[in-house]
Parts: C-alpha cells; sequence; structure tokens
C-alpha cells in the first residue's frame, strides 16, 4: 500500500495502555500523531484502556500506529487483537513481540541461533521464599532484572553477594520469572533497525555510569555518540548480530536492539525492543536523523508497514 492510499484511511495512535511505561508511551504517541498530522494523514490520539476494542469500532480506525511500551502493548497482546479485529498495525507480529519482550525467550533463541549474549540463570519468583540466593552460580557482578518490563525497571546491578537476595525481591516486585545474567564491563551501544536495515549504532554515556530510567528520559543526563567509539570490525560485528537478533525472532518494521561492548570491544546482544521510544530523548529518532530520515519520515515509514501479520 501506498502513502497515498494510507492517507485516505483512518489511523489510530494507540498510547499510553496498562503498563507501567505509561508515561513514556504517551510522549512516543504524542510525537507520532503530531508528526502523522503535518504529514497529511487522517490519526487520531487513543489512549488505551480496557475497552479500547469499543473504542477502535467506535473510531472507525481502519490502521494501528502501535506507540505502546511494556505489556499489554509490545507483548503480543494488543497485536492479537488487532489481528481478531482485522485491523492492520504497525511493528511486529503476536508472535515476535511475545518472545522480545520474555528477556529468557529471547536469549534461548539467540543461544539457539548462536547470536553472543551474556551468561545467564533465570528463576521463578516463588523459588525465593525456600532460597533467597535463588542458588545463583554465576559468578559476580551480574545484572538482576524482570523477565517481562523494559526501560531499566526492576534492575539492579549486583557486585557484592549480598546484594543478591534484595536485588532478587526487587526484581520480583514486577515479574514472577526473574533473569540473572553475566554483567559485561564496557560500553553500552544501541542498533536501531528500520525495514530490515541496520541504522548507525548509537553509544550510550550516561553521567551516572548506569543507564537507568532517570538517565534514560531525563535531558542533558545522558550523552549519545553517534558512531559508536569502537573498532571498525566490532562495529560491523554488532550491526550484523543485530539483525541476526531481530530476524531470530522474527520482527519486522521497527526495532531498537541493545548490546555492550566488552573490554575488547566484542559486542553482546542484552535484548530487541519491538516498539522503540519515540520521545525528544529517544533513539531510534537519532539514529535515523543521523542517516537524513527525519522524524516524520521515520514515522511515516514505520506506517507504511502496517500489515495483517497473519496474511503476510
Amino acid at each position: 500500500m501506498t502513502n497515498h492510499s494510507f492517507k485516505k484511511k483512518k489511523i489510530g495512535v494507540l498510547m499510553g495502555g496498562l503498563s507501567r511505561e505509561r508515561e513514556i508511551s504517551l510522549r512516543t504517541g504524542k510525537a507520532i500523531h503530531k508528526a502523522l498530522l503535518e504529514k497529511g494523514y487522517t490519526a487520531c490520539a487513543i489512549d488505551v484502556g480496557r475497552d479500547i476494542a469499543e473504542s477502535l469500532i467506535k473510531k472507525k480506525i481502519e490502521i494501528a500506529f502501535i506507540a505502546l511500551h511494556g505489556r499489554y502493548g509490545e507483548d503480543g497482546t494488543i497485536q492479537g487483537m488487532l489481528e481478531l479485529m482485522g485491523i492492520p498495525y504497525t511493528g511486529s507480529s503476536v508472535l515476535a513481540s511475545a518472545l522480545a519482550l520474555h528477556k529468557v525467550m529471547a536469549k534461548k533463541i539467540f543461544l539457539y541461533e548462536k547470536i553472543e549474549t551474556p551468561a545467564f540463570e533465570f528463576l521463578k519468583r516463588e523459588e525465593l521464599a525456600k532460597e533467597p540466593t535463588g542458588n545463583i552460580s554465576l559468578p559476580l557482578p551480574v545484572i538482576v532484572k524482570p523477565a517481562r518490563e523494559g526501560s531499566t525497571i526492576g534492575i539492579s546491578i549486583v557486585k557484592k553477594e549480598e546484594e543478591l537476595p534484595r536485588a532478587l525481591k526487587e526484581a520480583g516486585k514486577y515479574d514472577e520469572e526473574i533473569l540473572v545474567e553475566t554483567f559485561i564491563k564496557g560500553k553500552e551501544i544501541t542498533v536501531g533497525i528500520l525495514n530490515d536495515i541496520a541504522l548507525p549504532i548509537i553509544e550510550i554515556a550516561p553521567k551516572s555510569g548506569f543507564y537507568d530510567y532517570h538517565s534514560k528520559y531525563t535531558k542533558g543526563e545522558t550523552e549519545y555518540i553517534i558512531p559508536a567509539r569502537i573498532p571498525r570490525e566490532k562495529y560491523l560485528h554488532a550491526q550484523e548480530i543485530s539483525l541476526r537478533a531481530f530476524r531470530a525472532l522474527g520482527c519486522s518494521g521497527c526495532a531498537r536492539v541493545d548490546l555492550m561492548t566488552d573490554e575488547e570491544g566484542n559486542p553482546f546482544v542484552i535484548d530487541v525492543n519491538t516498539m522503540p521510544g519515540m520521545t525528544e530523548t529517544s533513539l531510534l529518532p537519532k539514529a535515523a536523523e543521523h542517516v537524513g530520515i527525519s522524524f516524520g519520515e521515520l514515522a511515516e515509514r514505520i506506517l507504511l508497514g502496517a500489515a495483517l501479520k497473519t496474511e503476510s
């Protein structure tokens, strides 16, 4: 479908939602909505609630631009509903979305596909009642995180054994499954992917030394360096394994792959975000801008990939 035919359709920008990343999603959605209007599309902003199916019917939405982050919006839930309603939508399919958000399942696929990722273990929250340390055998330091959250929610770096029970308990507040992975000391980088093409790599240098929620969403708290300062062969390898991770999960449209590089510059895939942030501090728009793609054009390119995935 061409952009001309899309301009005849009524587009719903789905934002907000019920996840812990609601506020970031609202910022993403408002920016996308504004960009689509400026491009001449008929778009309306929809704050997603439990009555979303009714809202889509009432507003006669013909295409859904998903601007939701986290659970219910990035995990295949909304995608499944849109498939059932016959409404084409942006981004990845039900299965790809579910796999990407579930960090444990994603890492199992990375291992199977021989994509470099930090060593990891996982456990159920209920196991902590019997063993507060979770019987973790990985050497310290480690990163502890909920299996299905984004925006660094519930994440801790554990450097001492006595810190482990508290970190596991914190992650367990947000999910019944907990991921523990080897901490890679080095640079944090991210690779944006747009329509199966890897964009320039961004190096993330937070002032605090840890790219937490505050550093991620507060202007001036993090320096972003494009292109990332890593050796050329490592740079190309990072783009390659990012694309492989994207394809292994079955993703489509756009995504952002987060990686760590060790002290030798070797990249390791951490996770794949199927609905990257599109705020004023977000990384996918920065990478796109570096190759001459404006925010409005980026939003339009993502929109033009909208489809019913069961038919593709």
